[in-house]
C-alpha cells in the first residue's frame, strides 16, 4: 500500500532533521534552529503531525543497559498464506514482547523478526516454546547480531 506524500520546502525538512536529533525540543528552540518564530514553527509541526509525517515521538531505548544484549533476525516461513492462518500468526506475534519489529517480505521466507533476549538460553525458550509453535509457522532461521555496525537512524529528509 502507497501511502500519499506532501509537499515538504526546506524549512519543513529543517524541522524534520532537528525532531529526529531531538523530540522533545521545545517549540521555541526548534523554531530558533530552522529559523521561523515560535507560532509558524508550531503551525508546520502540526501539519506534519496531521499529515502523518510524524507519526510519533518516542525515546530511543538502549536493549543492552535493559538486560536484553542479544539480538536476532529471524526469517520465519509459514505453511500456508490462507487468511485464517496468517492472521492467528499475526495475534500470535503481537503478544510476543520479545519481538521488536516484524516485516511481511517478499522473498523465500515470508516474515521477517527483530527479537531481543537476555541471553542464548532466554532466545532458545522464545523459539522452541513460542515461535515455533505460532500458527501455521512452517520454518524458522535465526541470525545473531554480533554488532551494530549503522544502527537505525533518522530517516533522509
Amino acid at each position: 500500500m502507497v501511502k500519499s506524500t506532501i509537499e515538504l520546502d526546506a524549512i519543513d525538512r529543517r524541522i524534520l532533521r532537528a525532531l529526529q536529533r531531538d523530540g522533545r525540543l521545545a517549540v521555541v528552540a526548534l523554531a530558533e534552529q530552522v529559523g521561523l518564530s515560535a507560532t509558524p514553527c508550531q503551525r508546520r509541526v502540526k501539519r506534519l503531525e496531521d499529515a502523518g509525517v510524524i507519526a510519533r515521538y518516542a525515546a530511543v531505548l538502549d536493549p543492552g543497559r535493559l538486560g536484553l544484549p542479544l539480538q536476532a533476525f529471524v526469517m520465519v516461513a509459514l505453511e500456508s498464506h490462507a487468511e485464517e492462518v496468517v492472521e492467528r500468526f499475526h495475534a500470535a506475534l503481537a503478544e510476543r514482547p520479545e519481538v521488536l519489529a516484524a516485516y511481511a517480505m517478499s522473498g523465500e521466507m515470508d516474515y521477517l523478526l527483530h527479537v531481543l533476549a537476555a541471553d542464548f538460553e532466554a532466545y532458545a525458550d522464545f523459539a522452541l516454546k513460542a515461535l515455533l509453535r505460532m500458527p501455521g509457522v512452517k520454518e524458522t532461521r535465526s541470525s545473531f547480531v554480533l554488532t551494530a555496525l549503522k544502527p537505525p537512524g533518522d530517516v533522509p529528509v
